[in-house]
């Protein structure tokens, strides 16, 4: 009787470590859980930049304005009648002066 329970015993210690600590035990079950997690942010935040750039493709598609504007701000279109004009700053004046 005593051997069997020692086996019983011996057969519980086993289940245990790998349940525990076993390729599909419980501490890969929370390595995987926490996985998830940061994997379904990542996909949230995805598909919030998603929505915005579907909008922004919408706007551009629909409205002229939202055209004209991104060609004025990023290719510095202008108008028929407009005048463009430049404004260069001034070389500060230490630079002149340290040159001989």
């Amino acid at each position: 009787m005593r051997i069997l329970a020692s086996m019983l015993f011996i057969l519980l210690i086993y289940l245990q470590a790998k349940l525990w600590f076993g390729g599909h035990g419980v501490f890969q079950l929370w390595s995987l859980q926490n996985t998830i997690a940061q994997e379904r942010a990542r996909n949230d935040e995805l598909s919030q930049r998603n929505e915005a750039l579907h909008a922004e493709v919408k706007e551009l598609k629909e409205g002229r304005e939202a055209l004209e504007e991104r060609a004025r701000s990023q290719l510095g279109f202008i108008k028929d009648g407009e005048t463009f004009y430049r404004v260069i700053p001034h070389a500060s004046d230490n630079t002149a002066d340290s040159q001989p």
